[in-house]
């Protein structure tokens, strides 16, 4: 199961805000955005809506009371007027495709939306409760067996039980699962955990669930009888 079909992604990855000017030019031309150049990064919004500009196919200059290096003003081929400006909040999906998130009217809107959307382990640790459907009795047995003895090394999680419930709870250890962070951490690929976890006696649709989960980051996972199941997990229930 690719990471664009893994039904524990969510959110966003490395997102930032960044000034971007709606300009328009000449009238038989529709509007452009373009960001503003990083030695006018400094200007208020009072000094960059209605002003002329020039810009080219990256970045736009305001003209009307700033001093533009001749350099600059030359690469820029195109003059018009910023008609609005905003800020923009990008980032990039897991497999590092980029994504425009939204636009807002101030910066302080815009730092309160990157700070919902953004996980940051230790401060918002994701846990996620699903129907134990998604494991084989096998798989449940196996939790449940591995509750009472000494974790093997190197599998990278913790099985737990909650009392007096049926819940079985697996913490999850330096996730996320991807090669570029377990490279980091400990010195293996995603596919050499994986193998690592079924060499040990995992049975393989656990091994699969708990691949996807800590892919996406999730920390805890609670395997409940009474909980819904999760679209796009596989489903045992007899």
């Amino acid at each position: 199961m690719s990471q664009h079909n893994n039904p524990f992604i969510r959110g966003y990855q490395n997102l930032r805000i960044a000034r971007q000017l709606l300009i328009t030019h000449e009238d038989d031309c529709p509007p452009v955005w373009r960001s503003v150049h990083p030695i006018q990064a400094h200007l208020p919004e009072d000094q960059v809506n209605q002003f002329p500009c020039v810009f080219d196919d990256y970045f736009a200059l305001i003209t009307e009371g700033q001093k533009v290096p001749r350099t600059l003003e030359d690469q820029c081929r195109s003059v018009g007027i910023v008609r609005s400006m905003v800020y923009a909040i990008s980032g990039q999906d897991f497999d590092g495709t980029p994504v425009h998130v939204g636009d807002f009217y101030s910066e302080a809107a815009a730092c309160r939306v990157v700070s919902r959307l953004s996980f940051e382990t230790g401060f918002y640790s994701r846990a996620w409760e699903i129907s134990t459907d998604h494991i084989t009795e096998d798989s449940m047995r196996y939790l449940c067996e591995l509750v009472d003895i000494d974790t093997p090394p190197g599998l990278l999680f913790v099985a737990f039980r909650v009392p007096y419930s049926p819940v079985v709870g697996v913490k999850l250890i330096a996730t996320p699962w991807t090669d570029e962070n377990l490279q980091h951490v400990e010195g293996i690929t995603a596919d050499q955990l994986q193998q690592e976890h079924l060499s040990k006696g995992i049975p393989g649709d656990l091994a699969h669930i708990l691949q996807l989960a800590a892919s996406a980051d999730v920390r805890l996972l609670m395997f409940d009888p009474d909980a819904p199941v999760l679209d796009g997990l596989p489903n045992y229930a007899t």
